[in-house]
């Protein structure tokens, strides 16, 4: 679905029915087989009653199968042996139950195939949107969140899809056809299905008024419990170092107690339900047996008629529960199916220009043009403003400054993570809105600070840089980034498997191999935010030695806590509260810059050289005051 129509809000049903594709020809094979189905167990109690009412009357001498619909009646056949006409009517039973059940199994296989066909397609799609989401788009849905619709969701809807296509089709027309076969049977007794509808109906809608609202929190309160559930999973290691099993598994408690409570909160409306369905159903037997009874007593029914007007009891009372079934379903399938509606609906923050002016990135030229911006939609606080910055390509940029003073959303506007709220960013000598999101991606490599591996073997996680890699370029990329040598100090070297988020490597280990694999990218611009703090100083360094030397076309920007990672930088960039302080190189800096100069000193205090300069510039500051 485009973006243009989720603008438009388009219905849920529609969103979902787009999402139906090539599986509409076996969705409609399902109902239509479903139809053939019902209409051959609707016939089966009037042959039963044939075989009652005229193959067991010993009064006869010939034995007439007369089909009545309505006031009409059809002699289909006509015998002279009872022993025959049983024979017939029970060997047309068998093979109309026989061709029924094929049907049944030709109408589930095709409705499974239709309904899994379904969610399959809801899947890829909630997928593929949120690869297109922007990192702000991302923050208005938790990870927990978008789990629980790839999952709870959307079995839910596919298991209503299915009820729709198969059971909602075959209910009405069983309703239909076996209301119709009792009118015909006897019209006056049929009116007992008047008194028992309106009973039923009202149930229902109730029960869908109520029950949707409570639905709708347990979901809610679904997400949190996978959120719990995920980040336990996620941060084990931590909580059994604190040794926080105990609080984990209360917390977890709480949450899935409250789940219970939600889910029989609405399920006990159901509960309700059944006993109501079953009260009319034996209200409506006792009533139709009390008066069928009376008419055979005084000849205006015979035994098997009222035999087959029982059946249609049945069905008619299976249909209304299967109804009943399908609209609790979809009763408990609307709120999953909001849901997914809301991520369909989601339009991308950042979008590809249809436009674009520049094919592909020149140089790693960046340019920060008066920009502004903000996390929030109003803009009502500023994270960065009014951020003059202009780097050369091949430059080697520090970024240096406190606990959030936007250090790392600076760098996001470089590959266009997020979008300025004014001014421009420039790469290339381009507005990184006139490029294709690919184009400049592909030019610019991040190493964020919460590094992340996939399972697989070393190798492959690298080859995410460049999946044409040879192993050359990779053992390259690899040396450059310190990576090499306890890559093989693995007994399989670059073909050791990692855990899921390389559970067994170190974090500084993890670092290095991120570091490696944004290298392959070859990129013009490379963003290293805070990614070589779980290394020690001595192979930072030779990090930043093994970019200079091998990668020195790249511009860098190496965002870092410690000034030992910036201080051989072409420029430092020291940030404040959303402002750039003060540009210049490390001793520029040192002399001029207080909050770069605190920094430094705080970290080299051991430093004799440190003290001399900051006892000399505080002389000098005090002769000027």
């Amino acid at each position: 679905m485009s973006d243009k129509q989720a603008k438009k809000g388009k219905g849920v049903l529609g969103i979902l029915a787009g999402c139906i594709g090539e599986f509409r020809t076996v969705s409609v094979l399902a109902a239509v087989f479903v139809v053939f189905e019902v209409v051959l167990e609707v016939f089966i109690p009037l042959i039963m009653a044939q075989i009652i009412d005229v193959g067991l009357n010993d009064g006869l001498t010939s034995f007439t199968f007369n089909l009545q619909l309505g006031a009409s009646v059809t002699h289909v056949f006509t015998v002279d042996s009872r022993t025959d006409f049983i024979f017939i009517c029970g060997a047309l039973t068998i093979v109309m139950a026989l061709l029924s059940l094929c049907f049944g199994v030709l109408s589930g296989k095709c409705a499974a195939a239709a309904a899994t066909g379904f969610s399959m397609n809801v899947r890829k799609g909630i997928y593929y949107k949120i690869q297109d989401f922007s990192f702000a788009n991302l923050d208005r849905f938790s990870t927990a969140g978008l789990v629980t619709r790839l999952t709870t969701d959307i079995t839910n809807v596919q298991m209503s899809y299915m009820m729709v296509i198969r059971v909602l089709v075959r209910a009405p027309v069983m309703l239909i056809l076996a209301l119709g076969m009792a009118i015909s049977i006897d019209p006056e007794l049929a009116i007992v299905f008047a008194v028992a509808l309106p009973v039923i109906v009202i149930g229902l809608i109730v029960g869908i008024i109520v029950v949707y609202p409570r639905f709708t929190k347990m979901l809610k309160k679904y997400d949190d419990m996978n959120e719990i559930t995920q980040e336990n999973l996620t941060a084990i290691r931590t909580v059994k170092t604190f040794v926080r099993e105990e609080h984990e598994t209360a917390k977890f408690k709480k949450i899935s107690e409250l789940v219970q409570k939600l889910q029989f909160s609405a399920e006990k409306m159901l509960v309700i339900a059944m006993p109501l369905m079953q009260l009319v159903a034996f209200a409506c037997i006792i009533a139709v047996v009390w008066f069928g009874g009376n008419d055979i007593i005084v000849g205006n029914m015979q035994y098997g008629s009222l035999t087959a007007f029982l059946n249609y009891i049945m069905q008619i009372l299976m249909s209304l529960g299967m109804v009943a079934m399908v609209f609790v379903m979809l009763v408990l399938s609307r709120a999953s199916a909001g849901r997914i509606a809301e991520v369909f609906r989601e339009v991308p923050d950042i979008a590809d220009n249809p436009d674009p002016k520049a094919d592909g990135v020149a140089d790693g030229s960046v340019d920060f043009d008066d920009v502004d911006f903000s996390y929030s939609a109003e803009g009502e606080v500023l994270n960065l403003e009014h951020i003059d910055l202009h780097v050369k390509s091949g430059e080697v940029v520090g970024v240096i400054g406190g606990t959030g003073s936007a250090k790392s959303t600076l760098v996001q506007l470089i590959p266009r993570l997020y979008d300025v709220r004014s001014g421009s960013v420039k790469v290339g000598g381009v507005d990184v809105r006139d490029y294709r999101l690919n184009d400049l991606r592909d030019a610019v490599a991040m190493v964020l600070q919460k590094n992340v591996l996939f399972s697989g073997t070393i190798k492959e996680n690298l080859k995410w840089g460049d999946p044409n890699a040879t192993d050359e370029q990779i053992e390259h990329a690899a040396r450059a980034a310190q990576a090499h040598d306890f890559i093989m100090s693995f007994p399989d070297g670059y073909e050791t498997e990692l855990g899921q988020g390389g559970v067994n490597v170190s974090g500084g280990q993890k670092q290095r191999l991120c570091i490696a694999r944004a290298l392959l990218k070859h990129p013009k611009v490379m963003i290293l935010d805070d990614s070589t703090s779980a290394v020690d100083t001595a192979t930072d360094a030779a990090i930043r030695k093994g970019l200079k030397e091998e990668f020195g076309a790249t511009t860098v920007f190496i965002i870092a806590q410690r000034i030992s990672s910036v201080q051989d930088a072409d420029k430092i960039v020291v940030m404040n509260d959303g402002k750039i302080d003060a540009v210049g190189t490390h001793e520029e800096l040192l002399a001029s810059n207080k909050i770069y100069r605190d920094v430094y000193y705080s970290q080299q205090r051991g430093s004799d050289e440190a003290a001399e300069i900051w006892e000399t510039v505080n002389a000098d500051e005090k002769k000027e005051d």
